[in-house]
C-alpha cells in the first residue's frame, strides 16, 4: 500500500502541472482573442432578453458552484476517454462548384458540425460556417477537426446569405467569415453578433441583426430568429454580451410564382438546452418538414445549455417536425461522450418514438423536399486501430 501511494504522488503532481499549463494556455488564448476582437458592445437595453448590459435566458441558469466547475475542468483536461475521437477516417463526399451548381433547389449539404449549405431559390445560404482546423481562439491548440470540409472555402459559390446562431468558436470562425464577406450578400445574426462582425471589418451594409421573433425576407425566403437556451462569449470578459438564437426558414409561403412547389419549413437550432420554447416555436411556425437539431457535445453535468439525444427527439416532436437531421456532431471533440454516441442514442430513441431520421454523410446531398434515411456511416469508421484525427495533408488540401 505504501509503495502504491508513493507512486501516486508523482502522477498527481504531473496531472496538476498539466492542468495548470493547459489552463494558462486557455486563459492566454482567451486574452489574445479578446484583444484581437475589440468588440464595441453597443448594448440593447430595449430587448426583452437584456438585463444589466447582458443577455439572459427566460429560465435562470442553476448555479454550478466552484467545486462542480473545477471538477468539470479537471475531467475535460485529464480524464477524457479515447473514444471521443474516431480512430479511422470519417467518410466525406468531396464536393465541387459544379456539383453545387447542378444541384436542384432545396438541396442541403452538411459540411461539418453545424455548418450546412442550403440551396433555395437558386441562391446559397450557409449556417454557422466554420472551416478552421480547430474550434479555438487560436489554431495551435483546441479541438481539432475529425475530417476536412467536403469543399474548400475558396471553392464555395457566392452566398446569398450567412445565418449565424451565436458567437462561440465552433459556430463563428473569424477567418471563415472574413473570407466569405468578400462574396456574401447578407449576414443574418442575433443582436450583438452583427456588431462583432462589423468590428472584424465586415461591411455594415451587409449585416442584419435580430432579436427573438424578428426576421426578414430574402428572395421570397423568410428567416426568423427564434429563442434558444444557451449563452455567448469569445473571451474572458464578454460573457452574454451578444444574443443567441435558433432560426426558422420558410421557403414558398404564399408564393404565387411556384404554386406546385409547396412550402418548405426548416428549423435550425444552433446550440441549446431543452426548454419550453420549442413548443411555442412549433405552435407559431410548425409543422416543420426538416428540423436541424443539436445532438452532440452534451454532458450530464451541463444539462442547461446542451440537449441529451433523447431531449433532441422530444424537441423535434415539440416542433411538430417530420424529418430530424441531428447536427453538432461528427466534427469536433467537445465533450466526454464517445464520438459515435450521439448518433446511436438519437437513432435508438427516435426509432422507439417512430421518428423519421436522416443522417447524410458529410458532403452528401439531401433533398429537403423528400429526405432519405441515408446510411449509418459512423459505423463504417474503424474504431479499433489507432489513427490520427485529421492528417495535416488532408486538411490543407481542402483549404
Amino acid at each position: 500500500m505504501k509503495r502504491s501511494a508513493g507512486h501516486s504522488f508523482p502522477r498527481l503532481r504531473r496531472a496538476c502541472r498539466t492542468a495548470l499549463f493547459s489552463g494558462a494556455l486557455l486563459v492566454s488564448a482567451c486574452l489574445l482573442s479578446a484583444a484581437k476582437t475589440n468588440l464595441p458592445v453597443a448594448g440593447y437595453p430595449a430587448s426583452p432578453q437584456a438585463a444589466e448590459g447582458r443577455f439572459r435566458n427566460p429560465a435562470p441558469k442553476p448555479a454550478d458552484g466552484v467545486l462542480k466547475t473545477l471538477g468539470i475542468i479537471w475531467n475535460v483536461l485529464l480524464n477524457k476517454p479515447d473514444t471521443t475521437v474516431p480512430k479511422g477516417s470519417v467518410p466525406v463526399d468531396a464536393l465541387t462548384r459544379a456539383d453545387l451548381d447542378a444541384a436542384p433547389d432545396r438541396s442541403l449539404f452538411r459540411l461539418g458540425h453545424s455548418t450546412m449549405l442550403i440551396k433555395l431559390r437558386g441562391g446559397y445560404f450557409i449556417t454557422d460556417p466554420v472551416f478552421a482546423e480547430r474550434a479555438s481562439p487560436v489554431q495551435w491548440m483546441g479541438p481539432r477537426r475529425f475530417h476536412a470540409p467536403p469543399i474548400a472555402l475558396k471553392d464555395l459559390p457566392p452566398l446569398r446569405g450567412v445565418i449565424l446562431s451565436h458567437d462561440h468558436y465552433d459556430h463563428l470562425d473569424r477567418a471563415t467569415v472574413l473570407q466569405l464577406a468578400k462574396t456574401t450578400d447578407v449576414f443574418l445574426a442575433p443582436l450583438g453578433v452583427g456588431d462583432r462582425l462589423i468590428a472584424w471589418g465586415v461591411d455594415a451594409a451587409k449585416v442584419r441583426q435580430f432579436d427573438w421573433w424578428e426576421g426578414t425576407s430574402i428572395d421570397g425566403v423568410e428567416f426568423t430568429a427564434t429563442p434558444s437556451q444557451h449563452f455567448s462569449g469569445r473571451g474572458l470578459f464578454d460573457g452574454n454580451k451578444t444574443l443567441w438564437a435558433s432560426w426558422v426558414i420558410v421557403d414558398g409561403a404564399d408564393d404565387a410564382d411556384a404554386p406546385d412547389h409547396g412550402t418548405l419549413r426548416l428549423f435550425f437550432s444552433g446550440d441549446t438546452g431543452y426548454f419550453d420554447g420549442f413548443k411555442e416555436i412549433g405552435r407559431r411556425f410548425g409543422p416543420f418538414d426538416v428540423t436541424l437539431l443539436e445532438t452532440g457535445a452534451y454532458d450530464a453535468q451541463w444539462p442547461y445549455v446542451h440537449m441529451q439525444p433523447e431531449q433532441t427527439v422530444q424537441a423535434h416532436e415539440d416542433l411538430r417536425g417530420r424529418w430530424l437531421l441531428p447536427v453538432h456532431n461528427g466534427t469536433f471533440d467537445l465533450a466526454m461522450h464517445g464520438w459515435q454516441e450521439p448518433f446511436e442514442r438519437v437513432l435508438a430513441f427516435g426509432e422507439r418514438r417512430g421518428i423519421a431520421l436522416t443522417t447524410p454523410r458529410m458532403g452528401e446531398r439531401l433533398d429537403l423536399s423528400a429526405p432519405h434515411t441515408a446510411t449509418r456511416w459512423w459505423r463504417e469508421v474503424d474504431t479499433v486501430t489507432a489513427g490520427a484525427l485529421l492528417p495535416e495533408r488532408g486538411f490543407e488540401a481542402a483549404q
